[in-house]
């Protein structure tokens, strides 16, 4: 019960007769309507009992994008899952900072997600499932072949009593049948303690973990409990009352039920903005796992986002640990095109406007040395450039740096405040506001007037639409070097390997792959429409003369050339290439791609260009060529 404290102005928590380690099995729910009044904002209530802070030995991440996350949006396509799967992995780095990653079972899109994921022999994050507490679904993670599954096990009496109709021992019985099905089975349940934070924790939740716990020990085979914070009850305050104390829950679970923390995971949920603190403070107080999704995507409100935990992680740790924070751009890039998922332009790292500056006397600062109101190094750590927003104050200056920072101009590359053009749009500035103007320049007008007296500074449209064909296929090229089965230069076994590749990106038409002396060892790998024309085109050949051998062989890097005419085909076309490298980082071939042009584009203007292009390079060449005459 909660009392009003006059004194203290706070809500006191009155221990009540469920407070107890055996599980109370009651007539009535326990809704504790002191507590969540549903005409009413919940209160949060104080029993004024400090915990000491003690925090896990280790700390992880663990996933629920294509679980949670699938949950407030529209399913993610088989490609979608395998691509974002890839970049995590690259995100969380080889220590598996991000060390699991959960997959619905149920329909036969998830499953093949799942085996697209599996096929890239990632370590981390490992694959793990989610199944209802009913036995019928135990076979489902049989049938995957996993090592871990996640299991709804509710916990609250508005689940036990309201949803599922039953008593607390009937929830319990039926929850344990389940665990001890799958344990007998060797697979690790993880049990989802739905609606912790409004649950009866010492009258139920303590009871039923410590049954957990003792079938943990009888079978030898681990049991982990999610604390799930489903509605975002959590609160992080000192002396704040069970059950939304966060502090207060894990250790309940790790002194009262004697769950050890490595077993232990939070899940919140961001229905009144606590789900990152309420994450964070579970790795201090004790549980490793701290449960969350790509840009916080989630059922409702969200789960907390996973590169605000990595950023939180790195701050606890005091360095990277083998993070790869770049790769967080790449994933809201992605996000953005494929999925068409709009992030808030003022979004924390991610969002358009992040790191963009406005005020006058911020922009002189930043002009004058960015550390001054810049939160980190944003263009090494994100690959985020600094942006500033231009007014009348920002003088040319201000305007030389957006210009370089949106650009990404560097060293000889940089623009310098003396060239003509800056005058020039300094003047266009100063202009506007003489006119009245009260709001700041936004990047669409700077890039506009920039375009006009910089133009040299911009891609053309055809450069664009090549960056992006270039883009997709180097995303590609990067899974596919890193098969083990490519690495083994066995063309019989590589082959397969780029089949799937292949048959998933329509746009790439030929894949192969050339030994150190640049000849080809494998069959054109294309689509069916031109496997017999051109299966077995060229097997053998020196290749030691193209570009897109020399390139990667030279620096060690993925090379992109420029638009050419296809030998084979006549059509136009761009090669992406790339190293193949052992173990011990040496090169043992380089495996190429080729785009069709024509796929990225109707526009014939374009494609002319193009053509035209790749005509007077070969027309070049073959000018300095022995054999011109």
């Amino acid at each position: 019960m909660a009392r009003w404290n006059k004194e203290k102005r706070v809500l006191d928590h009155e221990h009540t007769k469920f407070w107890r380690y055996e599980m109370k099995d009651v007539d009535q729910p326990n809704l504790q309507k002191d507590v969540f009044p549903y005409d009413e904002v919940c209160r949060i209530v104080f029993d004024h009992k400090i915990v000491s802070m003690s925090p896990a030995e280790d700390i992880f991440i663990t996933d629920t994008t294509f679980r949670d996350g699938q949950q407030a949006r529209p399913p993610y396509t088989v490609k979608q899952i395998a691509d974002l799967y890839s970049m995590m992995s690259r995100l969380g780095g080889e220590r598996g900072v991000i060390r699991q990653t959960e997959f619905f079972l149920y329909s036969q899109r998830d499953r093949e997600a799942l085996e697209a994921c599996r096929g890239m022999n990632l370590r981390y994050p490992e694959i793990t499932g989610w199944i209802r507490a009913v036995k019928e679904d135990v076979p489902l993670v049989r049938e995957a072949g996993l090592r871990e599954t996640g299991v709804l096990t509710s916990v609250s009496d508005y689940h036990i009593f309201l949803k599922l109709g039953v008593t607390r021992k009937q929830a319990m019985e039926m929850y344990l049948d389940v665990v001890r099905s799958l344990l007998e089975a060797g697979v690790v349940a993880r049990c989802h303690f739905e609606d912790l934070t409004r649950s009866d924790i010492y009258g139920f939740v303590v009871p039923f973990a410590i049954e957990l716990m003792k079938l943990r020990e009888q079978s030898g085979v681990d049991v982990k409990i999610r604390l799930c914070d489903t509605m975002g009850y959590g609160v992080t305050y000192p002396g704040a009352a069970l059950p939304r104390s966060v502090d207060k829950i894990v250790r309940a679970f790790i002194e009262d039920a004697g769950v050890p923390g490595h077993l232990l995971e939070w899940h919140g949920h961001n229905d009144f903005h606590k789900a990152l603190i309420n994450a964070t403070t579970a790795w201090l107080y004790g549980c490793s796992g701290a449960n969350g999704t790509l840009m916080g995507i989630g059922e409702r409100t969200g789960n907390p986002p996973v590169e605000a935990l990595i950023f939180e992680y790195i701050q606890l740790h005091g360095e990277n640990r083998g993070i790869d924070t770049t790769v967080i751009t790449e994933i809201a890039d992605y996000v953005r095109r494929e999925m068409n998922f709009k992030i808030a332009p003022n979004y924390p790292f991610v969002g358009s406007e992040f790191n963009v500056t406005r005020a006058g006397v911020h922009l002189d600062g930043l002009v004058k040395n960015e550390e001054i109101y810049n939160i980190f190094d944003t263009a090494r750590i994100l690959k985020r450039p600094i942006m500033l927003e231009i007014t009348d104050k920002s003088g040319k200056a201000g305007i030389v740096h957006w210009i370089n920072s949106r650009l990404d101009l560097k060293n000889g590359e940089a623009i310098d405040k003396r060239h003509p053009g800056i005058s020039a749009i300094h003047k266009w500035v100063m202009k506007q506001y003489e006119g009245g103007r009260m709001t700041s320049i936004s990047n669409d007008e700077m890039e506009k007037v920039v375009r006009k007296f910089l133009p040299e500074q911009f891609m053309s449209d055809l450069e664009k639409i090549k960056y992006r064909a270039a883009q997709a296929a180097v995303a590609v090229v990067r899974q596919v070097i890193e098969h083990p089965v490519m690495k083994a230069m066995n063309p019989e076994m590589q082959e397969p390997i780029m089949q799937q590749f292949i048959d998933e990106n329509p746009s790439i038409q030929f894949a192969y792959v050339v030994d150190t002396h640049g000849r080809k060892i494998t069959r054109n790998i294309t689509h069916i429409t031109d496997r017999a024309k051109y299966e077995n085109f060229g097997v053998g050949t020196d290749y030691s003369n193209r570009e897109w051998f020399i390139r990667p062989m030279e620096t060690g890097k993925i090379h992109v050339t420029d638009f050419y005419i296809s030998k084979m085909t006549g059509a136009l076309c761009i090669t992406v290439s790339a190293p193949i490298v052992d173990e011990h980082d040496e090169i043992r071939g380089v495996f190429g791609v080729d785009i069709r042009f024509e796929e990225w584009t109707k526009s014939v203007d374009l494609i002319s260009e193009a053509t035209e292009r790749a005509l007077k390079a070969e027309y070049e060449a073959k000018k300095k060529s022995d054999h011109w005459f």
